[in-house]
This record gives structure tokens, C-alpha cells and sequence, in this order.
């Protein structure tokens, strides 16, 4: 079995760091989002890093809350098409 040398071992918590932060940013940017629809996801979190990735949960939600997302994500959408 291969053992990592310290310095893979500095560099692989750097990078497992970095991306739990990036989820950690990610996380913060939805929430920041959502809230200026006025909507909130109420399983949002960071799961860590996955595969050397931020790796964020969007949890369960109820239909009207679902729906009313989607609603605004297709008018974003409709809006960023329109700028293209």
C-alpha cells in the first residue's frame, strides 16, 4: 500500500480546504440568491468536499416551494437570453 509523503499530505488537505470553502461560498451565494426571491431552502449545506470538489446539498423541499424556484429560475433565464 502506497503511503502518501507529507508533503501529498500538506498538498491534499490544501486542496480538500479549498474546495470545502468553495462550498462553503457556494452555499452563501444560493442562500443570497434565493432570499432576494424571497425563497429559502431549508436543507441547504455544505457536505464537504467530494472527489476534490465543493459539493453543496439542496435538500428537500415542499411542490409549491419547487415550483415557485423554478419560476424564478425560467424568468432568470428568460432574462439572460434576452441579454444575449
Amino acid at each position: 500500500m502506497y503511503e502518501y509523503t507529507y508533503a501529498e499530505r500538506i498538498e491534499y488537505k490544501q486542496r480538500q480546504d479549498a474546495a470545502y470553502q468553495a462550498g462553503d461560498e457556494a452555499v452563501t451565494n444560493l442562500r443570497a440568491a434565493l432570499a432576494l426571491a424571497g425563497l429559502a431552502l431549508p436543507s441547504l449545506y455544505n457536505d464537504g468536499p467530494v472527489g476534490g470538489h465543493g459539493f453543496v446539498r439542496l435538500g428537500g423541499c415542499n411542490a409549491a416551494l419547487a415550483n415557485r424556484l423554478a419560476e424564478v429560475i425560467a424568468a432568470g433565464a428568460d432574462v439572460l437570453a434576452y441579454q444575449r
